[in-house]
C-alpha cells in the first residue's frame, strides 16, 4: 500500500470509531439517565445526566489518547489499560443495571450491545492503529534502506566518473605537452622564414595604409559635400513646412471666423422671430435658449421667445453656464 491508501484506511478507522463512540455515548446517556433519576435524592433529579456524561468523557479521553499514542508508536503503560477497561465495565454495568434489577434478561442483553461494541471497538482500533504504525515503520525502514542503496550506487557512479575524468585530464595534459614541444620545434624552424615574411608584410601594410588614408580623405570630402547638401535640403523642407503651417493656421482662422459669423446669423434668425404665443417644440426651444444665452438676453426675454416657462429657461441657462448645455445642443442638432 502507498501512503495515500494508508491515510485513507486510518481516516476510515477514525471515522468509524468516533461514530461508534458517539452512538454508544448517546445510547448510554438515554439509558442511564432514567435510572439515575430514580436513584437520586429528591430534588436532585436534575443531576442524573452527570454520571453518564463523566463516564463517556473518560471513554472519549481513552479513545483519543490511545489513537495518538498508537500513531506515535508509544505505549502509555498499565494505567491507560486500567482506565479503558474500567470505563468499559462502568458503561456496561450502568447500561444493563436497570434491566438486571428488573430481571429482564432480554433487556439486559439488548442494552449490553452498545457498551460491548464500544469496548471491542476501542481495543480493536488500538490494535489496528498499532499494526498500521508498525507497518509504516517497516515501510519507512525499507524506503530508507532503498534510498541509502541508491545513494551508495550514485556515489560509486560519481567516483567512477571522477576517476575517468581524472584519467582523461591526465591523458589530455600529456597530449598537450607533446603538442607544445612539437609546436616549439616547428616555431624554431620557421623563425627565419617568418622574419622575411614580416618584413614583406610590413611593406604591404604601409602601402595599404597609404591607400586607405587617401581613400579616407576622399570619403571625408564626399561626406562633407553630402552633409552640406543635406543641410540645404533640410532648410528648404523646414521653410516649406513653415509655409504650410502658416497656410493651415490662416485657413483654420478663416473657417473659425466663418463658423462664428454663421452661428451669429443663425442666432439672429432665431431671435428675429420675436415673442411667441405658444410653446415651441423642445428641440427648437433649446436652440432659441442657446441663441438667447449667447446674445446675453435675460431669462424672461428668452422665455417669451420660446414660449416655455422662466424656470425651464433658467435651468437651460444654468446648463450652459455649467458647460452641459453645449453637449445637449450638439446632441439635439
Amino acid at each position: 500500500m502507498n501512503a495515500v491508501q494508508i491515510r485513507s484506511a486510518e481516516r476510515a478507522l477514525s471515522v468509524g470509531t468516533w461514530l461508534i463512540v458517539g452512538g454508544a455515548m448517546l445510547f448510554s446517556i438515554l439509558t442511564v439517565t432514567p435510572l439515575m433519576e430514580r436513584h437520586s435524592p429528591k430534588g436532585w433529579e436534575w443531576t442524573a445526566p452527570i454520571l453518564p456524561l463523566v463516564v463517556d468523557a473518560a471513554v472519549v479521553i481513552v479513545v483519543r489518547l490511545d489513537s495518538v499514542l498508537a500513531a506515535l508508536g508509544g505505549h502509555g503503560g498499565r494505567w491507560p489499560i486500567a482506565l479503558r477497561w474500567m470505563t468499559g465495565a462502568m458503561t456496561l454495568a450502568l447500561n444493563v443495571a436497570d434491566s438486571a434489577l428488573k430481571k429482564d434478561l432480554v433487556g439486559a442483553a439488548v442494552h449490553a450491545v452498545a457498551p460491548l461494541l464500544l469496548i471491542v471497538t476501542a481495543e480493536t482500533g488500538l490494535a489496528y492503529r498499532r499494526a498500521i504504525t508498525a507497518a509504516q515503520s517497516v515501510r519507512e525502514a525499507q524506503l530508507k534502506a532503498e534510498r541509502a542503496e541508491r545513494e551508495r550506487a550514485a556515489a560509486e557512479r560519481r567516483e567512477a566518473q571522477e576517476r575517468r575524468q581524472r584519467e582523461e585530464r591526465e591523458h589530455a595534459a600529456q597530449l598537450a605537452r607533446e603538442q607544445r614541444e612539437h609546436e616549439a620545434l616547428i616555431a624554431r624552424e620557421q623563425t627565419a622564414r617568418e622574419d622575411a615574411a614580416r618584413r614583406e608584410e610590413r611593406e604591404r601594410n604601409e602601402a595599404r595604409e597609404r591607400a586607405e588614408r587617401e581613400a579616407r580623405e576622399h570619403r571625408e570630402q564626399m561626406r562633407e559635400q553630402q552633409q552640406a547638401e543635406r543641410e540645404r535640403l533640410e532648410r528648404e523642407a523646414a521653410q516649406r513646412r513653415e509655409r504650410d503651417r502658416l497656410e493651415r493656421e490662416q485657413e483654420a482662422r478663416r473657417q473659425q471666423q466663418e463658423r462664428a459669423e454663421r452661428e451669429a446669423r443663425e442666432r439672429a434668425a432665431l431671435l428675429a422671430a420675436g415673442p411667441v404665443n405658444e410653446k415651441l417644440p423642445e428641440d427648437k426651444a433649446r436652440l432659441v435658449v442657446h441663441a438667447s444665452f449667447g446674445e446675453g438676453l435675460p431669462v424672461r426675454a428668452a422665455a417669451e421667445l420660446c414660449g416655455w416657462s422662466t424656470g425651464w429657461v433658467s435651468a437651460r441657462y444654468q446648463e450652459h453656464r455649467d458647460g452641459t448645455g453645449l453637449v445637449l445642443e450638439g446632441a439635439s442638432s
